[in-house]
């Protein structure tokens, strides 16, 4: 069948004028006029800057109406849409293509369905602290059943952007610092997405992002730089878009940041050396939104039309908002600086995945009908609070306080608790605020004993139970007075997280901290619930707070699935998947480190800080349960396939359970320094109270090579020590010698 395509595509690739070929190129979004006298983008700007108001931006948002270019359409210039998730709005710019333009080309819809679409799921960070590709799999299903009925046809998913620096805003949109884990994450979200025929009506390609090294960037700073050598760039950042690359994604988006100086955007070595010719990757390369022209500010283009020259010769195939191509294509191509063979390929890539999705045989996929009847379905959000219930870490647990008895008077503070709309997190584009669960919620409909003060600041409010208004720090006082244990909500907003929201200071707010300072002084429990998109540096409340509960930003089903876990329904067993820092100076922060030739200690000379320890808060791949676990007989040995390792896992408490067992390595000696950790598999086990079961890994020999100083791969020599256990701290299972 594929063949019959490929021959289809030639021929109608050489019946299209230059224009046309263009046009296929060319991933246009809606403009927006109406009540205003700027552009959407400066008014956006207006909004995060503080000119206006939310609620301003809304109101003149409410009077704007959309421009959808459709005589450009009519024309051939508009290949694809972005940010068109409607079924009514697609079915009729898709008859325009299909019926109003000279060959009938179906458009091509992409859209950021990053943790859900109406169903909105836990932030890629809080879901991959599950350790579950089965989860990640079932959740991106449902992602993609729920958008093709609203017309979407490709999901500018999944991100699997290492990122080891808390700073990054866009931490908060993949499965954190390790690479194995970003590239298990991100296959299992292109099988989700995907399904098993690409051809069926409830599949959407995958496009894979940012390539490459995009959470690299320099001090966290979103869009900043990446600099650094081939070698840490092909270990421990180029693996996982590869594995998804091998799982088939069908789409990559090159990403904004340069690498060593040339924009990955206009960088052929990237996008023909790796991704086609060392890859084999055959699909659809789109860039990133006006990355093309951003490429002049980067400083590798004089203008747009040099940046189009560039980006088209190293294999960029569509262009998403800069215009780029097509205000600048035909000239270059009819002057010769492009060959209109690069042209052709790029169009033919772009009509291979309109084949693929099957758009020519079926360019309507979706109606009204189906879409209204796709959202928001119970078992999907069932699955939604499975998913928040998995992602949830405990942090600390002093004294067994959770979880919560049954008959315990709650007092619950913080204007998180009330906010369902704040528990989606960012690209969320689809999720309304009504269709999310807050915790106070979820306390009414499960008929819980508490109290709720938002607590923060000392402003008037009206107290909900006394009728009456009162001073906040008053009514902190009598909430904590009438209650037992003493709930705190806190954390980040979903805006301070997320792409542009990079932050020089990862620390929970004076006015949170002091919220729980005056918990803290009635002497009563104080359980600590973290809303947030990163790792926070949060010592003050791990040394005093009695819990911590991690609970991220978790979806739509938020507090169902809070309470689950505080109250004892749901045994957590999260574990985090990036280092949580004790202070802001200590980012990049991660486990996976070398250790230099003076290791951090408690001498002076040694590497650390003056002014902080030298261990993480929480390490990577930590977290409790309302369990214990005891591993004992670890085994290793060297087998033909590969390293195997065993270790017995023993549930020691009076509560069944799930435990994720995690392997590490380290290479003592090499040509090159190793890490001292590296992870090399993991699986979660089900116990029951008193169950024991063996877990065994195979570390396969080709998994621990690496790359000497002139960029050969080499096989990894001399003592190799493993560690399985609960967390990256794992007690040593056996030494062998390769």
């Amino acid at each position: 069948m594929k063949r019959d395509y490929e021959a289809r595509i030639r021929q109608l690739r050489s019946e299209m004028t230059l224009e046309e070929k263009i046009g296929q190129l060319q991933q246009c979004g809606p403009s927006l006029v109406g009540a205003f006298d700027v552009s959407f983008d400066e008014l956006l700007n207006m909004m995060f800057d503080g000119r206006i108001s939310q609620e301003e931006f809304n109101r003149l948002m409410g009077t704007a109406e959309q421009d959808f270019h459709e005589e450009d359409l009519r024309a051939g210039k508009i290949g694809s849409y972005n940010g068109v998730g409607d079924a009514a709005t697609v079915n009729r710019l898709q008859k325009i293509a299909v019926e109003e333009t000279r060959l009938g080309i179906p458009l091509l819809f992409g859209y950021d369905v990053i943790h859900g679409f109406r169903t909105v799921m836990p932030i890629p960070l809080a879901e991959s602290c599950a350790w579950d590709p089965a989860l990640w799999e079932r959740t991106g299903r449902i992602a993609a059943e729920e958008a093709t009925a609203a017309g979407v046809h490709m999901t500018f998913a999944p991100m699997v952007d290492v990122a080891k620096d808390a700073r990054w805003g866009r931490v908060s949109e993949g499965a954190g610092e390790d690479v194995l884990l970003n590239g298990a994450y991100g296959a299992a979200k292109v099988r989700g997405f995907q399904g098993d025929d690409l051809s069926k009506a409830n599949a959407m390609a995958a496009c894979l992002k940012h390539f490459a090294a995009y959470g690299a960037g320099e001090a966290g700073r979103d869009y900043n730089r990446v600099d650094m050598s081939m070698q840490r760039l092909w270990e421990e950042y180029m693996p996982s878009y590869q594995a998804c690359v091998e799982a088939g994604a069908r789409a990559v988006m090159p990403a904004f940041n340069d690498i060593n100086g040339v924009p990955c955007t206009v960088n052929s070595w990237l996008l023909r050396d790796v991704l086609r010719e060392k890859w084999g990757f055959d699909g659809l390369v789109i860039s990133d939104s006006n990355a093309i022209a951003e490429c002049v500010s980067h400083g590798i283009a004089e203008d747009k039309k040099d940046a189009a020259r560039q980006a088209i010769l190293a294999g960029m195939d569509m262009d998403m908002s800069s215009n780029s191509y097509i205000e600048c294509l035909k000239e270059l191509v009819e002057s010769g600086e492009v060959p209109e063979c690069v042209l052709d390929g790029a169009v033919e890539d772009v009509l291979r995945i309109k084949f693929e999705l099957g758009l020519f045989d079926n360019p309507y996929q979706t109606d009204e009908e189906r879409e209204s009847g796709a959202m928001l379905r119970g078992e999907y959000r069932a699955i939604a609070r499975e998913a928040a219930a998995k992602s949830i870490v405990l942090l600390k647990n002093d004294n067994n306080v959770l979880p919560l008895r049954p008959d315990a008077k709650i007092g619950l503070f913080g204007t998180l608790a009330a906010d369902g709309g704040q528990m989606t997190g960012a690209w969320a584009i689809g999720a309304r605020p009504e269709d999310c669960v807050s915790i106070v919620d979820a306390c009414k409909a499960r008929g819980v004993s508490y109290r709720y003060c938002a607590g923060e600041g000392c402003e008037n409010r009206v107290d909900e139970h006394a009728g009456r208004s009162v001073r906040t720090d008053s009514m902190v006082q009598e909430t904590a007075e009438a209650s037992d244990i003493l709930v705190a909500v806190i954390g980040e907003q979903k805006e301070e997280s997320g792409e542009a929201a990079s932050r020089a200071s990862i620390t929970v707010s004076a006015e949170q901290l002091t919220l729980v300072d005056r918990l803290l002084e009635t002497g009563k429990p104080v359980v600590v619930v973290l809303i947030n998109g990163r790792p926070l540096a949060i010592p003050e409340l791990a040394e005093r707070a009695a819990a911590i509960v991690e609970a991220w930003h978790p979806g739509v089903e938020a507090g169902n699935a809070i309470l689950d876990v505080l109250y004892g329904d749901v045994n957590p067993s999260g574990k985090l998947t990036v280092t949580f820092p004790a202070a802001t100076g200590q980012c990049p922060m991660y486990y996976a480190h070398i250790n230099t030739g003076r290791p951090g200690g408690k001498s002076k000379f040694t590497s650390k800080y003056l002014d902080a320890p030298v261990e993480p808060l929480y390490p990577f791949g930590y977290g409790l349960s309302y369990t214990t676990y005891v591993y004992r007989n670890g085994k290793t040995e060297k087998r033909e396939e590969g390293i195997h390792v065993s270790v017995e896992v023993t549930n020691t408490g009076n509560r069944d359970g799930e435990e994720i067992v995690q392997c590490y390595v380290q290479d003592v000696s090499a040509r090159r320094i190793r890490p001292v950790r590296q992870l090399k598999g993991f699986e979660k086990v089900s116990l029951k109270a008193g169950e024991t079961r063996e877990v065994e890994f195979t570390v396969p020999y080709a998994g621990l090579c690496y790359y000497d100083w002139d960029m050969k791969e080499i096989p990894c020599e001399g003592v190799l020590k493993v560690y399985a256990g609960g967390d990256s701290r794992a007690e040593l299972t056996g030494e062998v010698v390769l």
